[in-house]
This record gives structure tokens, sequence and C-alpha cells, in this order.
């Protein structure tokens, strides 16, 4: 397999977004170092490769995998993102946790945002008439989100939340059509059913996940990918949906700056006539 790109993240972000290419052994050493990141600061490559079942060839196959030199230069990168970890306090409340969290989200969110591929999914965005918008439970919602941020700025998009719907909409696309799949994982089957559809006819897909690779990326022209850190009993928790919010108001506004003075004269037209509905 290619070594994935570095990049300036977090190393936690790093694990979570491949987690899903990660192989048995692999795994091991995750788990490991997700239920003993203290330790591992203080591991050697033999101790962690014990404390894990793996070779230490395995261990070393890892590191370099997510893109680092070896285990030293992923334990320097872990050391600094551990030592910002500790700075909140362990006695803080379930109100700031959660404050904290959200911060969190965004600011993982930001890190690794590809201004190359922000800007690719902007342009399709601005050059496709037909564009619908693909999500499912939680996700559904953001999608709505990002219908109603669009049509204040004078962009009309079709939402299809209902999975039934989304493979009669999917059949009828053209190489016209601009499909943005939303789903934190990627591993949602009705999204990928609908997607891998829509692919068939032809259309672009531009995928919004927390995932590098996943069933979904498969069929992605454009990957835009969120941080955000959810077990499988968190689903569809807000500080998630946090993280697929920033990057749709940043697809948003990067649409708003790209027709300006129309989407101005829209906002403008939009809030003479709901000011009517006000008291």
């Amino acid at each position: 397999m290619e070594k994935l790109q570095r990049i300036t993240t977090k190393p936690s972000i790093v694990m979570e977004q491949n987690k899903h290419t990660f192989t048995k052994s692999e795994h091991k050493i995750y788990d490991y170092i997700l239920k003993k990141e203290e330790n591992v600061l203080y591991h050697s490559l033999t101790e962690i490769s014990e404390a894990g079942g793996v070779a230490e060839a395995t261990v070393l196959r890892f590191f370099r995998k997510l893109g680092y030199k070896g285990f030293q230069d992923f334990k320097f990168a872990y050391a600094q993102e551990f030592s910002g970890q500790k700075e909140h306090s362990e006695e803080e409340t379930y109100v700031e946790k959660i404050k904290n969290n959200m911060v969190q989200a965004v600011e993982d969110s930001y890190e690794i945002v590809d201004m190359e591929t922000l800007d690719n999914c902007v342009e399709l965005l601005h050059s496709h008439e037909d564009v619908v918008i693909f999500g499912v439970g939680s996700s559904g919602i953001a999608a709505e989100d990002m219908q109603t941020r669009l049509m204040r700025v004078g962009k009309h998009v079709n939402v299809v939340t209902d999975p039934h719907f989304q493979i009669m909409r999917a059949s009828s696309m053209t190489e016209n059509t601009l499909v943005v799949a939303i789903s934190l994982t990627g591993s949602t089957k009705d999204i990928v059913d609908s997607v891998a559809v829509a692919k068939e006819k032809g259309a672009t897909i531009v995928a919004l996940t927390n995932y590098v690779k996943s069933p979904l990326t498969k069929y992605a022209d454009q990957v835009l990918l969120s941080s955000s850190k959810e077990s499988p009993l968190d689903s569809g928790s807000l500080v998630s949906k946090m993280a697929q919010l920033f990057l749709i108001d940043l697809l948003c506004t990067g649409f708003t700056l790209h027709n300006y003075e129309d989407a101005e004269k829209v906002k403008l037209s939009i809030t003479k006539n709901t000011a009517r509905k006000l008291y």
C-alpha cells in the first residue's frame, strides 16, 4: 500500500482518519495507543511491539504508513499533542467538556482543510446547475442546512434524505449533475449505494466525510475532510455535526465570494421579503 502523505496534523487525527485502512495487526497497535496513550510516550519500539503483541517490523511499518519517519518521529508529535490535552482540567464540568470538544472539532477540521480541494469543490458548485445533496439521519440535517445556506445566496439545490428517493434521483442523473454526499463515516450503506448509481450515470461526486478511505470515497471525485472523533455509541452527536457544518460553511462562503455581487442582491431581496414575516 502506498505511504500516506504526511501533513502537519495531530497524530490522533491522522490515525482516526486512516483507521479504516488498518490491518488486524495495525489495529492492535492503534487500540493500544488509545488505551495507554501516556505510556506510549515512554516506550521503546520493542516495548510497544511486545505490548501490542505484534512484530517490531509491523510497528515500524504502521508509523511509516501514517507518514512518520519512524516511532521516535511519531512520539515527538504525539508528546506535543498530549501535553496540550493535559492543559484541560480533569475536573471540568460536562458543560465545559462539551464546549471544549466542539471547539476542538472545528480547530482540528481547520488544520486538515486542503485549500486546493476546497477551491475545486467551490468551482464545481459554481459550474453545475443540477446540484443534489445526499444525507441520511443526522447528516441529512446537515444537508438541509447546506441547502438553506445556498438558497440565501441564490444557488438552488435539491436535498434528498430518503434512501429510496436517493436511488430514484440518482437513476436520472447525467454528467451534468453534481452530488454532494455527506456521511461522517463514509460507510452508510444507503448513501454509498445511491452514490454508486450516481457515479454510474456520470455524475460528479463531492464527499464530505471524516475518513480518508471508505466505501464512499472510492466513488468521490473530491473528498473534503472534517475531523471529529465519534464512537458508535455517540452517533449523530452535536460535536460531529459541528465539524460537518464547518465544512458546509466553508463551501457556502467560498461560493458566495465567487459570486459576490449576485449573492448580495439575493440576500438583500430575501431580507426585505422576510422582514414582512416579523412583527
